[in-house]
């Protein structure tokens, strides 16, 4: 059986090659992995935008009569349904707001896999040596 330094550069450049697009192909299923979970929470944080949404609409919406008559026992209908309207709308606002915020501060960059292709990088030339 031959020993590794017994074999020709041909040789060497052949087991290089086939490391090396093993390598190419694991980062790939690496970078796959990565996004397919950063879309994940992207479509978790945007369900729960329409949550928010959906919230602010059907939580209020069986309060926002009682509440429109409540006040309109001492102001005009019109004004305290204008009033009402505009805190529903508050509220709305800020639990969608909160979730747009959220995905804004996510970084979508597959940073372990950069960080494992310059690591490649780096290995590739010390075999070139």
């Amino acid at each position: 059986m031959e020993r590794r330094g017994e074999r020709s550069i041909g040789e060497l450049f052949s087991e290089l090659a086939n490391e090396t697009t093993l390598l190419v192909r694991q980062e790939v299923q690496l970078a796959k992995v990565e996004l397919s979970q950063k879309a994940a929470k992207v479509g978790k944080q945007v369900g729960l935008i329409g949550l928010g949404g959906a919230v602010a609409y059907a939580g209020f919406l069986a309060l926002v009569a009682a509440v429109i008559m409540l006040i309109g026992e001492y102001i005009a209908l019109w004004l305290a349904a204008l009033i009402v309207g505009i805190v529903v709308m508050g509220i709305g606002y800020v639990l969608s707001k909160q979730q747009l915020d959220e995905l804004k501060r996510m970084d979508p960059t597959p940073k372990a896999t950069i960080e494992t292709l310059k690591q490649d990088k780096e290995w590739a030339k010390e075999q070139l040596r």
